[in-house]
């Protein structure tokens, strides 16, 4: 069976707002649909990824700002977040955890980088206006069958 992601729906209190707001990241719009008074559809693409974004009205019952943990891979952590906030959105410092993966919460970050750099290990958010959360995982060399 081959299964690709391909949209993640975001909920979102003003579409436009946070069209504005992906398209400052860069992300490619694909669509901007109204359908009817009640309905309208946009569909954003980050740069590099072959899955999209989605929001809109009429799209999700899902409270504005609930989604966290969107993880995208970039190659060098430090360059992303420096990217990322001269574009005026804030941005975390990068941070690292003991464990392989980052936990919920903020307790078990360590700042800076992972020391030996190790792929997977280093990471930064942001969110979008509404809250939803994004973590940048630096990954420079994927795991074998990635």
């Amino acid at each position: 069976m081959e299964l690709k992601l391909e949209v993640i729906v975001l909920p979102v209190s003003d579409v436009d707002i946070a069209k504005d707001f992906y398209q400052r990241l860069d992300f490619r719009l694909d669509a901007d649909f109204i359908v009817d008074e009640g309905y309208r559809i946009v569909q954003l693409t980050p740069p590099a990824s072959t899955a999209s974004i989605i929001f809109g009205t009429g799209i999700t019952t899902a409270p504005a700002g609930s989604v966290r943990g969107l993880l995208v891979a970039v190659p060098d952590i430090e360059a992303a977040r420096a990217e990322i906030a001269a574009r005026g959105i804030e941005v975390s410092e990068i941070f690292h955890e003991a464990d392989p993966f980052v936990r919920a919460g903020v307790e078990h970050r360590i700042p800076g980088a992972h020391p030996e750099r190790a792929s997977y290990s280093s990471f930064a958010t942001f969110a979008d206006p509404d809250g939803n959360e994004w973590l940048l995982q630096e990954i420079t060399d994927r795991l074998p069958g990635r």
